[in-house]
């Protein structure tokens, strides 16, 4: 996934390596249409590839809801327009577009990428965008995001657009974010405790409850955590998900024996023994037929009217931004990983991909689960010797078959399945090593975009502050002309963005 930033396996597996220089010829019209045999590849590995890729990131299906299904937007409404959260209907739904757009990956591309609701970008959309509009509103803001990409991808913009923005500052991005679901992570799972202001003290968050950890809500959590962490030292491919499941079933037995049950409490006090967001008991049914009632719920216009025009702009851009530069590099990766890039490190299709891609992320608002986008845990299934589209039209299906078990959402609490928001923001900080810290210019626009995401709880300041401050660098120390020309509007953007209140003061509008 491009948000999570999982790291590729360091190499595919050796019978994929060794079939690749011998292709056998083709052996019927699945082979001659996916072109099986020609890339050393059979059609049970390409299943087999699939099937592994879909173990391995169906953990969205679980953290998607959870992210973007329990947060209200400006009007007080949860996704959907109901006053209480319902994640069966989320889950069913980024279920669905995870499966129609990676078969399509699959079928247009021939390629083994899978998408599904990016990571980071969900977390953007719940956190720094549907707090200022309406749930539809910020759909409609995906909507306009992928259609965007999609102008650029197919003008070849995209280069100019990719060439703007510094490597280092794309990846300070990734890592920012990274640690900013970790934080959301460690705080619904109470291990991080906001401080109330009622409690006269100025810190503003804290270990626990007084320093220390209670309860059996999160003795699940560290549990979860260091599964999963044992899990992936022995490099378990659906490590994230088999914590996931475990934890459930251990908070299941210990309700079942203890009935904590609910934790609600006002956002001024603390409850540190209850579960968070839902009580794990099993559910009346296991199978339901899904209900996809988010289909639709978007609007193009609303965030206009709402934000203003510079405001929503910046948002656009800032979407686009993560969504289409981690792209390009997660098709690449795979590539790589399959053996499949040419002598100028280009994939297959590219311009293909790309377009499904973009898609994908216009795909996201309209079904009301944030953008879709490739995901980088596809080189697990490369691994397993996917080379490929028929591995995505397998991955694809079973998102489908998913659709139908979005019940089992209901039954996992926060402390459950929030050590995997911690995991997934240590993949993406490892990037860090890619910053050259030793370059003042570079460095501070860096760690100024990656400490404020957390710290300030808000994706957007952190980005515009490490553009705004890396020009301002460049030009003080004469080096303007270094400096891209779409990097200096999106600054002076975000310049407003950040001064609009006194400037609204200054020109008298309220």
């Amino acid at each position: 996934m491009s948000e999570s930033g999982s790291t590729p396996s360091a190499a595919s597996s050796s019978e994929g390596t060794a079939t690749r220089s011998r292709p056998a010829p083709p052996s019927g019209g699945l082979d001659r249409f996916f072109r099986i045999s020609e890339r050393g590849s059979t059609v049970s590995r390409e299943i087999r590839g699939g099937l592994v890729t879909f173990v391995t990131m169906a953990y969205i299906i679980v953290l998607n809801p959870l992210i973007i299904g329990t947060v209200k937007d400006a009007d007080g409404k949860f996704l959907g327009g109901g006053s209480a959260p319902d994640l069966e209907l989320v889950a069913a739904a980024t279920a669905l577009v995870a499966g129609v757009m990676t078969i399509l990956m699959g079928v247009v591309a021939n390629y083994p990428l899978a998408l599904a609701t990016g990571l980071g970008l969900n977390a953007f959309l719940a956190f720094s965008i549907a707090s200022d509009m309406s749930w539809a509103d910020a759909m409609g803001l995906i909507v306009i995001e992928g259609l965007v990409i999609l102008v650029l991808v197919m003008t070849g913009f995209r280069r100019a657009v990719f060439a703007a923005v510094p490597p280092a500052l794309k990846i300070s991005i990734s890592v920012g974010i990274g640690l900013f679901i970790a934080f959301i992570g460690l705080v619904d799972a109470g291990i991080v405790r906001r401080n109330p202001d009622s409690a006269g003290t100025p810190v503003p968050v804290g270990f626990g409850v007084g320093g220390d950890l209670e309860g059996w809500p999160t003795f699940v959590f560290v549990v979860g955590l260091l599964l999963i962490v044992v899990l992936m030292v022995k490099r378990v491919k659906a490590a994230i998900l088999i914590g996931i499941v475990t934890a459930t079933v251990l908070a299941v037995i210990i309700e079942a024996i203890a009935n904590i049950g609910p934790s609600f409490t006002p956002p001024d006090r603390v409850n540190p023994h209850g579960w968070g967001l839902n009580v794990p008991t099993l559910p009346d049914t296991w199978v339901r037929k899904p209900d996809f009632g988010l289909l639709g719920h978007f609007s193009l216009l609303g965030s206009w009217d709402r934000v203003g025009v510079v405001a929503t702009v910046l948002l656009i851009f800032t979407l686009m931004l993560a969504d289409f530069f981690d792209t390009m590099g997660t098709m690449t990766a795979i590539g790589a990983e399959a053996g499949l890039l040419d002598e100028t490190g280009t994939p297959p299709n590219t311009q293909r991909i790309l377009i499904v891609d973009s898609l994908a992320a216009a795909a996201g608002g309209a079904a009301s689960v944030s953008s879709n986008t490739s995901y980088i845990e596809s080189a697990a299934g490369v691994g397993e010797g996917a080379r490929t589209g028929l591995a995505s039209v397998v991955t694809g299906v079973l998102f489908l078959l998913a659709t139908f078990l979005a019940p089992i959402v209901a039954i996992i609490p926060y402390e459950a399945a929030t050590p995997a928001l911690v995991v997934v923001g240590f993949l993406m900080m490892t990037q860090v090593k890619g910053i050259l810290w030793d370059d003042v210019e570079i460095a501070l626009p860096a760690f100024l975009t990656i400490i404020l995401m957390p710290f300030a709880f808000s994706i957007s300041v952190g980005i515009g502050a490490g553009f705004v401050s890396y020009v301002l660098i460049k030009a003080v120390r004469g080096k303007s002309s270094q400096i891209h020309p779409l990097l200096w509007v999106v600054s002076a953007l975000f310049v407003v963005y950040f001064a609009i209140d006194p400037i609204r003061q200054l020109l008298g509008v309220e």
